[in-house]
């Protein structure tokens, strides 16, 4: 059966500078915890080494072993007993690579790890530091030969589609797909309710490594955002006859929601605007090298000031985010770190789609998550052909993924409105700062009022606006530019007030949760 090993203590880390110091560290890790966030914005970027012992579990002939990497921002390769075995172009998600074949008396693992500038791996300019490190968790995974599938983008090896039908009934369609697999093998999912009844099972059986098969319910208790957050537990096991190969839990949520550009966003049938904030990943002095009380931290602080809404800026979180997400009943915009200026060259293009990939099929379990992000501010630096294409072809590609789900956008304040990506993704959003960097408080009601009666047809929401402050600075005339405290507080009122207003506004995100 299954077993997870966490291995995260004990590495001999070095920056490959030239200096050859070498210093014995846990994961999570970032070397840029300091130098990239104390605002100096002038943080090493380069190469460096994970070196460890492995302590490798005994495995008979019918097992394998395989790395886990969570995340190592934002170039990594795996080197086992000097033998290089994977490269991962991307910083923000998991993973895996099998070692099994490679594995001898006294294994010696090095994960090198690059947050170097290129050009093909994003995101290479954005207003957030990258990162360098191997900072989310890293494991081992023993497994039977035969196991839901680790080698497909980082993914579970099952897709759970929870489906609300009529009359309080549901449906949960189930795509499972293994490796090593025997044709005649069997997948059998069990969905057990909240306090642990089994509610429903089925079996289905493996042909050429997959299986697909519906799971009926009766009487589905829905997921309700942060109302009711209900969750079940699907439990999938493989076997071979009476011998079971592997297992996962993985919970989920049944739920209905539109996005309507009259109505706004509905959930279950209701209206739901969204009103929440964005969130990065770090922290002060641990940069994005968190542990799951942070994450547990900053869930508490955003669920205290009112938040039903999370985007995840600007990249794949960490799955206990996501977990957290889905427990709390926040509504979650994922998105990829497609950032600030489009690299014009196939490799950019295909690292977009290959991180999009990731993301998606990593987390496509997940009830908290509503719409995927294509991209945030990406004509900074201009639009174009290639730019536009691309888009194009990533908007096709999620939907492909998930048809479940809408695609979204967080377009530059200055972008036109009528540029073809405004209405390329299923709802769009604006980042605007109308009353701080430009112009009053009152321009962001003009602006979305003449939005929405040109384009009555195209979603709205706001995907960033806010007002930097101090809280040391008062002012008994506050105003724009003044960082005080009181400006800050009559910005957000105004907002709230503006948005609630306009029920059309599907979503508005602060910007930031966090400074």
């Amino acid at each position: 059966m299954r077993q997870i090993i966490n291995i995260n203590k004990d590495w001999a880390f070095s920056k490959l500078d030239g200096n050859n110091q070498v210093e014995q560290i846990n994961v999570p890790h970032t070397w840029n915890a300091i130098d990239g966030t104390d605002g100096g914005n002038d943080y090493w970027r380069g190469q460096s080494s994970y070196r460890k012992l492995l302590d490798v579990p005994a495995l008979d002939e019918n097992e394998e072993l395989y790395l886990e990497v969570n995340g190592a921002n934002s170039t990594s390769k795996v080197v086992l007993n000097g033998k290089e075995l994977a490269e991962h172009k991307g910083g923000y998600s998991t993973y895996r690579v099998n070692l099994t074949e490679e594995l001898k008396n006294g294994n010696s693992l090095e994960i090198l790890v690059d947050n170097t500038p290129n050009n093909e791996v994003y995101p290479q300019q954005a207003d957030f530091t990258f990162y360098g490190g191997l900072y989310r968790n890293v494991n081992l995974i023993k497994v039977n030969k035969a196991h839901f599938a680790l080698n497909y983008y980082g993914g579970t090896g099952i897709a759970l589609t929870p489906v609300v039908l009529e009359d309080g009934k549901g449906e949960l369609q189930v795509a499972a797909y293994t490796q090593n697999a025997q044709n005649g093998d069997t997948v059998t999912v069990c969905i057990k309710d909240a306090k642990g009844n089994t509610v429903a099972c089925q079996t289905g059986t493996i042909q050429n490594n997959q299986v697909s098969f519906n799971i009926p319910i009766e009487n589905i208790h829905l997921w309700d955002g942060v109302e009711d957050p209900y969750l079940y537990t699907a439990d999938a096991t493989l076997s071979r006859g009476e011998d079971k190969l592997d297992e996962l839990a993985i919970r989920v949520g049944f739920r209905t929601f539109e996005i309507d550009p009259e109505k706004g966003f509905i959930l279950n049938g209701h209206p739901y605007q969204l009103i929440g904030t964005a969130r990065h990943q770090d922290w002060e002095n641990l940069g994005n090298a968190l542990e799951d009380q942070h994450h547990e931290t900053d869930m508490a602080i955003l669920k205290e000031m009112g938040t039903n809404t999370i985007r995840g800026a600007h990249y794949q979180h960490d799955q206990k985010w996501y977990d957290l997400a889905d427990e709390n009943g926040l509504i979650m915009w994922a998105e990829i770190p497609y950032i600030s200026s489009h690299m014009a060259n196939e490799a950019a293009n295909e690292n977009t789609k290959e991180q999009m990939r990731e993301l998606v099929i990593q987390n496509y379990n997940h009830p908290s998550i509503f719409v995927w992000g294509l991209s945030n501010e990406i004509t900074i630096a201009g639009e174009s052909e290639d730019l536009l294409k691309n888009h194009q072809e990533l908007n096709d590609l999620v939907h492909e993924l998930d048809p479940t789900r809408k695609t979204v956008m967080a377009h530059v304040s200055m972008l036109r409105t009528d540029s073809p990506l405004v209405s390329l993704p299923d709802a769009t959003s604006y980042n605007h700062y109308f009353g701080w960097y430009t112009g009053k408080i009152e321009d962001n009601d003009a602006w979305f009022d003449d939005f929405h009666a040109k384009y009555p047809n195209i979603p709205i929401g706001i995907s960033e606006f806010g007002a930097d402050a101090n809280p040391k600075y008062h002012s008994e005339k506050p105003g724009r530019g003044d960082y005080t405290e009181d400006y800050q507080a009559i910005y957000h009122e105004h907002m709230l007030k503006m948005v609630t207003e306009r029920p059309w506004i599907w979503a508005m995100h602060v910007w930031n949760g966090f400074d």
